[in-house]
């Protein structure tokens, strides 16, 4: 009779099934903050394009912690924000079997790039979406107040459509982003005027998020393809000289029940999977028309940029508005994640921390770097080649 001779927690969490490549490649707000009324009107969520990562050095300020008073360096990511357009306001009304979408009121022009996402093959298609639209909207003006009247009136949720501008970013992809951002506080009047005031106007990431805060952020993993049992789920690999190879699953179930139990760790697919990290701390908020002190702080009063020697690589330099948050996010460069304001109210002292930066470094990510602007390696060598001429 075979049996395990110690017990031990389970390889692999079974909250993530199924592990397979997800549908959603831009990710997918599931669930908004609770509304409260008591609040003023504003949106809960953004979106951004991962640039990369640097280090920051900072001084902790955490009463009761062991690090309190004291230097420490921690791993940042930069996330590009440019300004995204709101195009529409979406009335839904609560039922039983879940949220049934009331009416939806749309901007009588859209962009380009917004028109893109219809279509399949832009270039060959007859590019007439919204243009029956628009002339009703000409015709009868007020068609989209009474669709307005109507979400005051029986709608519980209110909720924008919004679009992000590929066209602000150095990214090959021209077709932008649409997703819905729900706007919470207030009465429901007031939702629909904040969200009518802002039809067709660009809102920029600092409306929404301010520094200090903790957000969630929404987007898919690395794909990293097909995988074996020890890199998917960490099993243990079994002994030396092994039948069959070692890099496997000792038993994959007993003789009945007859099949495979979903819970046993098998090879398959690895990365690309739909993830939400929460309570991810904003360390500063860059704006566009200070990008060129944007890497300055009290205590490095160094003139540079967030960029560091030679951008950001594999992906070049960051031109618009940006987000610093603690640590990792999912996925890779380029890609596009949500960023949503947290479920919960954070009120413990760790999210409550004040951050105050004394050096962000911009050093090259390719290789060591060792100068943080160009000018100081540019003075380094021109000094390294006057030595050298003297010595001649």
């Amino acid at each position: 009779m075979s049996h395990r001779k110690f017990e031990a927690p389970r390889h692999g969490n079974l909250g993530f099934t199924p592990r397979k490549r997800t549908k959603h490649h831009r990710g997918r707000i599931r669930s908004f903050p609770k509304d409260d009324a008591t609040k003023p009107v504003h949106l809960t969520a953004f979106a951004g394009f991962k640039a990369g990562m640097t280090h920051v050095l900072r001084t902790v300020d955490r009463p009761g912690s062991k690090l309190h008073t004291k230097e420490t360096v921690e791993a940042v990511t930069l996330i590009e924000t440019p300004p995204i357009n709101i195009v529409g306001i979406v009335g839904y009304i609560e039922t039983p079997r879940g949220l049934r979408a009331l009416t939806t009121v749309w901007a009588t022009k859209l962009n380009k790039d917004t028109l893109r996402r219809f279509y399949k093959n832009w270039i060959n298609s007859k590019k007439k979406a919204f243009t029956k639209y628009s002339e009703k909207v000409t015709k009868d003006p007020k068609a989209t107040e009474t669709q307005l009247a109507r979400i005051v009136k029986y709608a519980q949720i209110v909720r924008v459509i919004v679009h992000t501008q590929h066209n602000k970013l150095n990214l090959r992809q021209k077709r932008n982003h649409i997703f819905e951002v729900q706007v919470n506080g207030g009465t429901i009047a007031q939702k629909v005027a904040y969200a009518k005031g802002l039809l067709e106007k660009e809102i920029t990431v600092d409306q929404v998020f301010k520094q200090n805060e903790n957000i969630d952020i929404i987007g898919v993993t690395k794909g990293k393809g097909f995988a074996g049992v020890i890199k998917r789920f960490g099993v243990k690999h079994l002994q030396k000289k092994t039948h069959r190879g070692w890099r496997r699953v000792g038993c994959i179930g007993g003789w009945h029940p007859a099949n495979v139990r979903y819970s046993v760790a098998r090879t398959g697919q690895l990365g690309y999977h739909h993830r939400t990290e929460i309570n991810k701390k904003v360390f500063r908020i860059g704006k566009v028309d200070s990008l060129k002190t944007a890497g300055t702080t009290a205590a490095d009063i160094t003139e540079k940029g967030i960029n560091p020697l030679g951008g950001f690589v594999h992906y070049g330099e960051i031109r618009n508005d940006f987000l610093m948050v603690k640590g990792g996010i999912v996925g890779p460069k380029k890609r596009l994640v949500l960023l949503r304001k947290s479920l919960l109210p954070q009120v413990n002292r760790k999210a409550l921390e004040e951050i105050q930066l004394k050096f962000i470094d911009t050093s090259s990510k390719l290789g060591h770097g060792r100068f943080q602007t160009v000018e100081e390696k540019a003075k380094f060598y021109s000094s390294r080649t006057q030595r050298k001429q003297q010595k001649q």
